[in-house]
């Protein structure tokens, strides 16, 4: 009993955290004028990744690599399959053709590397320099490609500064100081959070990973099955909870950029962290399961979003029915 109270306790920490984390690093985003596609790949696609991150990279030393693997091929599973499922529940989502091809083909790329790659080697350090190196030039690629049009508007900065200025103009100096000092307090208040969401995040992480192994001992399941499932899926809620939020505020591309960030920040950066700073081995069980599920998934959803460039309710009830089956095969019965 005491290890699920602690297991939610953790869940707990690292949902908090991670949206200190993520509000932070979309603030200055947003002050600087990055597109909404970028954010949902890179910075809110990162930000809801640290748990995962932290997770599997504190499994992983403390010699339980079953949740450590599992934790981020589990959650590319739940992304692709539960949370597009739900997100195109609430609202068909429309899928660009641009990050399509280049987010969708990185995604299916990494899994199919990480599940060929899993047969012949550990996940050992060049494997983790190699996944790193991928990353960053997926990421550099990406920014790239992505450039605010003038016409789009000026960034909140910009308005912030020409807004003081025109209290100045207009005399208003007490009101040009006040609009002054919370323009400093929101150049520092991001970083604050994004650094206290960090720390909240590494907390929750070993409570989590503490009391998920002891709980996989105490009702007989392999810890590979509780990263997974358990782990899994309390690590996506927050890519659940912003993507069902942008479906229903009808910003599809920010829902399914942040799965597609995610997913890719999963395999190539938790992978190679992981890699990196504990190397390990996969476990026998996911490199011949698993693994092929997390690739079918994003084979499956290239080909469902190639469709008409839209993911449908009936294509997500569809996604919903297939992790419930893949749930089920993985639990005792």
């Amino acid at each position: 009993m005491l290890d699920i109270i602690f297991l939610l306790v953790g869940f707990a920490l690292l949902i908090a955290g991670g949206e200190l984390l993520v509000r932070g690093s979309v603030a200055v985003a947003q002050r600087i004028g990055v597109s909404p596609l970028i954010i949902g790949i890179v910075l809110v696609g990162f930000g809801t990744s640290m748990p995962e991150l932290v997770i599997s990279v504190q499994a992983s030393l403390a010699g339980s690599p079953g949740i450590s693997i599992g934790n981020f091929v589990g959650s590319n599973i739940a992304n692709i399959l539960l949370i597009v499922g739900v997100a195109a529940l609430i609202a068909p989502l429309t899928v660009t053709s641009r990050a399509l091809k280049r987010d969708g083909g990185v995604v299916v790329a990494a899994s199919a590397a990480f599940l060929i790659i899993a047969f012949v080697s550990p996940l050992n350090q060049p494997i983790g320099a190699l996944f790193v190196a991928m990353l960053a030039a997926y990421l550099v690629f990406a920014i790239r490609q992505e450039r605010l049009a003038p016409e789009e508007g000026h960034s909140a900065a910009f308005e912030m500064s020409q807004a003081e200025e025109e209290f100045l103009r207009n005399g208003d100096h007490w009101a040009a100081r006040r609009l002054k000092w919370s323009n400093r307090l929101g150049r520092t208040l991001p970083y604050l959070m994004a650094l206290a969401g960090l720390a909240t995040i590494i907390f929750g992480g070993r409570l989590l990973v503490d009391s998920a192994v002891s709980l996989a001992r105490e009702i007989g399941v392999t810890e590979a099955v509780i990263g997974l499932t358990i782990i899994a899926v309390g690590t996506s809620l927050p890519e659940l909870v912003t993507s069902v939020v942008a479906a229903r505020r009808g910003h599809s591309d920010v829902a399914v950029g942040n799965v597609m960030g995610s997913c890719i920040y999963n395999v190539l950066g938790i992978g190679g962290v992981v890699g990196l700073l504990a190397p390990t081995n996969v476990p026998e069980e996911i490199i011949r399961y698993d693994n092929f599920v997390m690739v079918g998934a994003a084979v499956a959803l290239v080909v469902v979003a190639a469709n008409g460039g839209r993911i449908s309710r009936l294509e997500g009830t569809v996604m919903l029915a297939a992790y419930v089956l893949y749930i089920y095969s993985l639990w005792p019965h």
